[in-house]
């Protein structure tokens, strides 16, 4: 019988103790850590990719049932199976799972569950819809949903439209969490693959704002000399700073 219960067992007959060890470092579910908590089993992605295949036409209803587990590599596992329900469903199947992912984003709990499934479901449906929703996660408390909604305009990104990166770019300047940094200096990076002026042009209007790492991450594919122009004068920016306070 294909359920989630069926595709539980199949995945926990895959696991491993020393990976999961392993695993749960990686992913830093230490007391005071970005994923606290987060329990694991110690299967790896190619094979969680390969029971998705197994479990593939397993009803939203249980679907959503998997990805509310405790069990990391099982919503890790609900997701696969979402994305690839959702690129090969029609109009109303991806309504109907757009609106199944987002509300559950308190289950889509670390950055390797949203950077999976954020820019293919809601990127993948908002492409030719209105991009408010973007605008809501991007000002909420749940850093996961910040994330998603930088993630999400990767999908626009490998369409040539980079307007929404930039704008949600903007809103997330002042953000305090270093992987928000790195998402968001990371889509940077995406558009100057494409259009390099674009990204200059950001980095002129607000790279002195911007959080060292964030900066670091958009600028890694420029050359050396033009690295440290920018990475100098972020650090006069903080120096000014620092003899202001």
């Amino acid at each position: 019988m294909r359920d989630a219960q069926a595709a539980q067992r199949r995945l926990r007959s895959l696991a491993c103790p020393q990976q999961a060890a392993i695993l749960a470092r990686f992913f830093k579910t230490g007391p005071g850590e970005y994923g606290e908590g987060d329990r694991f089993i110690g299967v790896k992605v190619p094979v969680i990719r390969k029971v998705a295949s197994e479990f593939k036409t397993l009803p939203p209803a249980e679907v959503e049932c998997l990805l509310h587990s405790e069990i990391h590599e099982e919503r890790l596992l609900a997701l696969v199976i979402l994305v690839a329900q959702f690129e090969k469903g029609d109009a109303a199947v991806r309504k109907q799972l757009y609106g199944l992912y987002l509300a559950n984003t308190r289950h889509i709990n670390n950055w390797d569950l949203v950077d999976l499934s954020a820019p293919r479901i809601v990127g993948g449906y908002l492409e030719n819809r209105s991009r408010k929703p973007l605008d809501r996660l991007a000002k909420s408390a749940i850093l996961w949903e910040r994330r998603i909604s930088i993630l999400a305009t990767h999908w626009f990104i490998r369409h040539g439209d980079f307007a929404d990166t930039l704008k949600i770019a903007e809103k997330l300047l002042k953000d305090e969490e270093d992987l928000l940094h790195k998402a968001v200096g990371w889509m940077l990076r995406e558009v100057g693959k494409r259009d390099v002026a674009a990204l200059e042009g950001f980095l002129g209007e607000h790279g002195r704002a911007m959080p060292r790492t964030m900066l670091r991450y958009a600028i890694e594919r420029f050359s050396e000399k033009k690295r440290l122009g920018y990475l100098k004068t972020a650090s006069r920016r903080m120096l000014d700073e620092t003899k202001g306070r």
